[in-house]
């Protein structure tokens, strides 16, 4: 797989570094972090990232939020939900806000691997 320009979205700084850590050891670059749904939003149209990594729970705008946002202005957005709630309801509108895989945290280096997989695939046969 080609290496990718990621952007992290986060509010727990110890997820973030988790998920930099194991996208760099998957020989993937993350460009830059957020916390919040809004600074997701900005920092999307600054550094345009092959993929985000988002996190459905986070102070103001959620994560869902933030992907139909993103979604809206950029519809080739490739977007990978990360949350430690797995409830059908939140997954569902993960993919329905326009997310294209959904890991479950703690995060396994070998599903975050298959789940950028997946992401680059979907793109390539949209």
């Amino acid at each position: 797989m080609e290496r990718l320009i990621v952007l992290v979205v986060d509010d727990s700084l110890l997820a973030t570094q988790v998920l930099k850590s194991a996208l760099e050891e998957l020989g993937h670059r993350v460009v830059r972090t957020a916390s919040t749904g809004t600074e997701a939003l900005s920092a999307y149209k600054v550094c345009n990232p092959d993929i985000v990594t988002m996190d459905v729970t986070m102070p103001g705008m959620s994560g869902i939020e933030a992907t139909e946002k993103i979604m809206k202005s950029y519809p080739d957005a490739r977007i990978i939900m990360v949350s430690s709630h797995a409830q059908q309801g939140v997954i569902m509108g993960a993919i329905k806000a326009g997310a294209k895989s959904f890991l479950l945290k703690p995060i396994k280096p070998d599903k975050l691997r298959d789940a950028l997989e997946k992401v680059v695939n979907f793109k390539a046969k949209t």
